[in-house]
């Protein structure tokens, strides 16, 4: 069983933090490198949202009416290699796409039709493991981010392509673990990576910092091939922005958040058979009450979701799941006031893995 967490939690891997505080999508989750051998997996998620508010026009005049859906879906994918090297050393190489955001506002008649914004990043995680002893582990690595995006602003009648740009930061953690129980917890930071992307409207720059992170993943057996799992993940988006060089919107920058966020997760695990294996989970975000910007209509959420995976006789191990988020109400501020409710996404998500 204390492989389990890799099978029957798969959305925990893959569109956990999909629609989450700020522009989280990956949750850059590291838990491959505590896969037993050698180890490899692929990972594909397609991610629904649907939101959609009303509002005001408050800084450039006129009036808003239904926003229509302004969040197209998206897919995530990712991909992983770990291999040991000795009893004590084993290293993995980690793809993700770690950050992201899709809004366009196309709805006729809406003040900020035809604005809004993409942001699309990839990630790459190189780690080691060192086992101290059969309890304590440290793991430490180097994670590249590089970025791209695009960003349209029809009151200011701007519009500006982000070429890639890329930084590096680090991780760094460590883990306690208890093979009879099953029990696993992992600790994980990852630094602030600073990014600088060109513009093509006279220059411009798209400045920005992606923040620092915390990861708490954890897992003990409960009972007779059953598992309880989850995750806290903290991330310091208070003072992220994204700054224009060109100052398109007047008021400095392009995106901000005001506030860290917190989020939570927690399910139960069941092996049904000898080969397949089921999961139930709960997922958590407080909100934080402050308006948002135009761009990230969302405050808080809560989810559900289902999990389930089959090994084959071959060692491959597929395994999918299903989460439908429920999206907490926002207020927008300038130059757009608006209230958006009653907002939802559905994620999908298909790992496959292989162990040898």
């Amino acid at each position: 069983m204390k492989n389990f967490i890799t099978t029957g939690a798969i959305l925990l891997m893959t569109t956990t933090i999909a629609s989450a505080g700020g522009l989280d999508r990956s949750g850059q989750n590291i838990g491959a490198i505590f896969e037993d051998g050698n180890y490899a997996e692929l990972t594909f998620g397609n991610v629904s949202p649907n939101v959609s508010g009303v509002g005001f026009a408050t800084g450039f005049g006129g009036t808003g009416a239904f926003t229509g859906n302004i969040t197209p879906s998206y897919t995530q994918f990712g991909m992983t290699y770990k291999t040991q090297v000795s009893e004590e050393v084993s290293l993995a190489l980690i793809y993700d796409q770690p950050f992201g955001a899709d809004v366009d506002y196309v709805t006729p008649g809406y003040v900020l039709t035809t604005a809004g914004a993409t942001v699309e990043s990839d990630g790459i995680t190189a780690l080691v493991r060192y086992k101290i002893n059969p309890n304590f582990s440290v793991h430490s690595g180097m994670r590249y981010v590089q970025a791209n995006g695009f960003y349209s602003f029809n009151l200011a009648a701007y519009k500006s392509t982000y070429s890639n740009d890329g930084g590096f930061g680090y991780v760094v953690g460590s883990a306690y673990e208890r093979d009879d129980i099953a029990m696993r917890v992992a600790l994980t930071y990852g630094s602030e990576i600073d990014l600088s992307l060109d513009g093509n409207v006279g220059g411009n720059t798209l400045k920005t910092t992606l923040p620092e992170s915390v990861n708490i993943d954890f897992q003990t057996g409960i009972a007779a091939d059953t598992l309880l799992f989850g995750s806290v993940r903290y991330v310091a988006w208070d003072g992220f922005m994204l700054v224009d060089s060109n100052n398109p919107t007047r008021s400095g920058n392009i995106l901000a958040y005001t506030d860290d966020i917190y989020t939570y997760n927690i399910g139960i695990g069941r092996s049904i058979t000898e080969d397949f294996s089921a999961s139930f989970s709960v997922g958590y975000e407080d909100s934080t009450g402050e308006t948002t910007g135009n761009l990230g209509p969302t405050d808080g959420m809560i989810s559900y979701q289902i999990g389930a995976a089959y090994t084959l006789d071959s060692d491959i191990e597929i395994s999918g799941g299903l989460r439908y988020i429920n999206l907490g109400d926002a207020t927008t501020d300038a130059p757009v006031s608006g209230d958006f409710a009653d907002n939802e996404v559905i994620a999908v998500g298909i790992k496959l893995a292989y162990n040898y």
